[in-house]
């Protein structure tokens, strides 16, 4: 079975790189180098696809500052020590329509791959602000797939989107990618890191990732700026 696995680099997401493997697929990464503020994450997305062996690494150009509208695709701050901000509205950090568009390169290219299987590691419980990221539009987005593709209408494949990690909280994704084999040393979570990759320890992700380990009983073994 082969499975297109989409791939920021990113805690959650290496997580589910590692689910699929230990599921059994041929798994084939998704990377974006859509003009988020830093390419960190993509030297992370390398790592983590050659740890788990991937049939195949694609990294696809987009321009998503074209657009803007985002901390991470503008010049807007990214917000530092309020994680208090995830649960009133929709964060600064949400990128508008980000997972639709990867999931339509995912889609696109799990059709040629004759795949009927993706995986995305979107989480709906510990930090629920992106409206792209609920299972109401994943579940959407699935129904689009399978009247949108050639594969789809023929009645050759049924697209199925995976996302083991909906309805864990951080804590749960750490012992998870804990259990599938993530190096996570390998992994990047912070939005605003310094130049040499260095985690700030005060954005929403970088705190997260911080409560997460706490939680779990771990150590996280990334060294904060």
């Amino acid at each position: 079975m082969k499975a297109v696995c989409l791939l920021s680099g990113g805690l959650d997401s290496s997580t589910c790189l590692g689910v699929a493997r230990r599921d059994g697929f041929q798994c084939y990464a998704l990377s974006f180098d859509y003009g988020q503020r830093h390419k960190i994450e993509l030297q992370a997305a390398a790592s983590i696809a050659w740890h788990f062996g991937v049939r195949e690494h694609k990294v696809i150009q987009i321009d998503l500052r074209a657009f803007g509208g985002s901390a991470l695709t503008a010049d807007i701050a990214v917000p530092k020590d309020s994680l208090e901000q995830g649960t009133q509205g929709i964060p600064i950090t949400y990128v508008p329509a980000r997972n639709t568009i990867f999931l339509s390169y995912a889609m696109a290219w799990a059709e040629v791959l004759e795949c009927s299987d993706i995986f995305i590691g979107v989480n709906a419980i510990d930090y629920s602000g992106y409206p792209d990221c609920r299972p109401e539009f994943i579940a959407a987005f699935e129904h689009l797939a399978n009247l949108a593709t050639k594969a789809g209408v023929e009645g050759r494949t049924l697209l199925r989107i995976h996302t083991p990690l909906a309805q864990l909280d951080k804590a749960g994704i750490v012992k998870l990618a804990l259990d599938v084999g993530v190096d996570f040393g390998l992994t990047h979570s912070c939005y605003d890191p310094d130049r040499e990759g260095h985690p700030c320890g005060h954005c929403d992700s970088c705190l997260l990732r911080q409560k997460g380990f706490r939680e779990a009983g771990l150590v996280d073994p990334l060294e904060y700026q």
